[in-house]
């Protein structure tokens, strides 16, 4: 099992894994869990996919086996900032605007954490490790990018793996349908503590 963060600076370093994470996101967010989010062929992406972002990505050679996209609080790409802060003013429709209880922060050290997926065909046997993998190399991944801070619109079964590494999630808003699953936001500390 491989970790690699992914930008636009390195893609061309890893072949197709860029291409084969966005057709994992397909697959689970739009052929498994019927969200209707952009797409072309079979590969999911929106607005937020730009050189502003990261993706980390966990996978054994080619095959993706989960991944999450971080984006900076202070992106800007015409009309769009990140996915939170966005919802927060109503610019995305499928997301309910009181999903924070206090305005969405802008700030270098506040990174945004979303589109967090375990792909589908994930062997039972590997998927908690892919789970804790996954964690454990987002929060590496953005503390080498300068944050302390996470801020992610999550699946509310996430703050349990996060203990589990030593990682503090505090809720910032309410529990919400999305997609037919309850999420949450939440800040995730990445204090030194984690393991």
């Amino acid at each position: 099992m491989q970790m690699t963060t992914l930008s636009f600076e390195n893609f061309h370093r890893h072949g197709p894994l860029f291409t084969n994470m966005l057709k994992a996101r397909h697959q689970k967010f739009i052929e498994e869990m019927g969200w209707e989010i952009p797409s072309e062929g079979d590969m999911e992406f929106d607005q937020y996919d730009t050189a502003q972002s990261r993706w980390v990505c966990v996978h054994d050679g080619l095959r993706v086996l989960a991944g999450v996209r971080l984006t900076p609080t202070t992106a800007s790409c015409g009309i769009y900032s990140y996915m939170v802060r966005d919802a927060q003013r109503g610019l995305l429709d499928s997301i309910p605007a009181n999903l924070l209880d206090d305005p969405a922060p802008i700030a270098d050290h506040i990174w945004d954490a979303n589109r967090l997926f375990v792909a589908e065909g994930v062997e039972t046997e590997i998927r908690r490790e892919v789970q804790m993998s996954l964690m454990g190399h987002m929060v590496r991944s953005a503390r080498e990018l300068g944050a302390t801070t996470l801020l992610g619109l999550l699946p509310i079964g996430i703050p349990r793996l996060g203990r589990r590494l030593g990682i503090d999630m505090e809720a910032g808003g309410p529990i919400m349908k999305i997609g037919g699953v309850a999420h949450r936001c939440y800040f995730v500390s990445m204090a030194s503590k984690m393991h």
